[in-house]
């Protein structure tokens, strides 16, 4: 039955992911048919053919490589490092006016937009789940040796501006979140307005980088280098939000089961202190691994009833070497779900301006985001694979489809060869001119970029897939078992 789950998870992100390709790609078709060009192959992703088959004139064709798809025109600007050799060559056939190669280049981005249109009603229409970990700004836990807590900040704390910056969000899905302004913030120490007790303050964090993975490469003893394994890490002051720790699954045997705790019931207070997060009880059970374990005592609510339960942490019998645990396996994400109803014109300019943002980032002089932060393909298919996931993550998927298509639409306007902005940018060239550039020279300019960018896709791939292979070995980590009670 789970191996027919994933399966089935997996036809799913192949067809949504298709499904966006598809009708970009079909923008190019369509147009290129009513202006008369050539169309000599639609494809959906890139690489050799691993299926393909002629109807009419039109050759269709899946390739293996799952990064984009293309329609083959002769009479344009080719690629043929993406897309292969063509049977004709443009000088075979009629000439194509700079105006029909601009509707042609155009259509695709236009095609994505109105996509996530379409989507975008239907989220209306549907509605877009949100829960209060999406819209709080109020921290749940303060990593006691991190720069947040010398800083002076405490769980509970209301965060208002980030470095100037009013925020409404904690997680990065717009411009107004806490993680976002911290990640692009400038200077060496970042301002953090807040709210304690009904009244403002404002303090100063530094900052903190996580070490980075990297290999070691050592050359016969005459020099040595470093290969990253990951992505740079990002500006942080080692916070997360507030939300309820309510109690998912308990290990059998274990301290937690002995003094009957059990799913759903809700940790609210830690020896006395209330606390915003189950991060509070984690860490008071990490912090006993280097000293001498001492009781813990947890007050839980039930339903209408609470109570103080108290545990003393045992080390489990597996895996070997672990240090004490509580037994409290895993904890329950926010289940207070809400349903907003975004208008269609709201979603696409949320989308757009995450789009905008994140270009105005990754060019500032100042800033830390570089190319590699962006995501390719393989993060694509991982977060659409993570959603369909979720109970009700067919409306996640909606949204994240107007995301993606906004984002897509936007990208291939680029005034660079290869995109369709490229396109754009040279036939408005050659209307200026009043002749095409040469072909040999567009033919160098072409295949350079295209090779730029299958080495650009290839590297984010690389961080994609390293990003997505370490999560999974961490969700496959050795079961906490615990002896019997004697």
């Amino acid at each position: 039955m789970t191996i027919l789950h994933y399966l089935f998870i997996a036809l799913e992100v192949v067809l949504v992911f298709n499904l966006l390709i598809g009708v970009h790609e079909l923008g190019h078709f369509l147009a290129a048919r009513w202006r008369g060009l050539k169309v000599e192959r639609f494809a959906i992703w890139f690489g050799k053919p691993v299926w393909k088959k002629k109807i009419g004139d039109v050759e269709y064709a899946l390739g293996w490589i799952p990064a984009g798809g293309y329609v083959s025109l002769p009479q344009m600007a080719t690629m043929e490092a993406i897309e292969g050799t063509t049977d004709e060559k443009a000088a075979q056939l009629p000439p194509v006016s700079p105006l029909d190669k601009i509707i042609v280049a155009f259509a695709g981005p236009l095609f994505s937009f109105l996509l996530a249109v379409v989507f975008a009603i239907v989220v209306w229409q549907v509605g877009k789940p949100s829960n209060e970990a999406d819209n709080t700004t109020t921290i749940g836990w303060v990593d006691p040796s991190g720069p947040a807590a010398k800083a002076g900040l405490l769980p509970g704390d209301t965060i208002l501006e980030v470095d100037g910056h009013a925020v409404n969000h904690f997680a990065p899905t717009s411009a107004d979140s806490v993680t976002w302004r911290i990640v692009t913030s400038t200077g060496t120490n970042i301002a953090i307005k807040f709210l304690r007790d009904g009244k403002e303050n404002t303090v100063y964090s530094s900052l903190y980088h996580r070490p980075r993975k990297e290999w070691k490469i050592d050359v016969f003893g005459l020099f040595s280098f470093s290969i990253p394994k990951e992505r740079a890490p990002l500006r942080q002051i080692l916070i997360s939000s507030a939300g309820k720790a309510t109690i998912y699954e308990v290990a059998t045997n274990s301290p937690a089961a002995v003094v009957g705790l059990k799913t759903g019931d809700e940790v609210v207070a830690l020896n006395g202190q209330k606390i915003y997060s189950f991060m509070a009880v984690i860490a008071a059970e990490e912090a006993m691994s280097n000293t001498v374990v001492k009781p813990l005592t947890l007050s839980v609510r039930r339903g209408g009833e609470q109570f103080d339960r108290e545990l003393l942490a045992i080390k489990p019998v597996q895996p070997k070497n672990a240090s004490p645990k509580l037994g409290i396996l895993s904890w329950q994400g926010d289940t207070n779900v809400l349903l907003l109803h975004p208008s269609p014109l709201e979603q696409i300019q949320v989308s757009a301006g995450q789009i905008v943002n994140t270009f105005g980032a990754l060019f500032s002089r100042h800033g830390e985001i570089g190319v590699q932060q962006l995501g390719g393909a393989v993060m694509i298919i991982r977060v659409y694979s993570n959603l369909f996931q979720d109970d009700d993550g067919w409306r996640r998927v909606l949204w994240f489809s107007v995301i993606l298509n906004v984002n897509l639409a936007l990208l291939n306007m680029l005034p660079l060869p290869v995109l369709d902005g490229g396109h754009i940018t040279l036939s408005l060239i050659e209307a200026v001119r009043r002749r095409p550039v040469h072909a040999k020279i567009l033919e160098k300019i072409q295949t350079g970029f295209a090779a730029l960018l299958i080495a650009f896709m290839i590297y984010i791939a690389f961080f994609d897939a390293g990003d997505w292979f370490r999560s999974s070995r961490a969700e496959r980590d050795v079961p906490v078992v615990f002896a019997p009670a004697k």
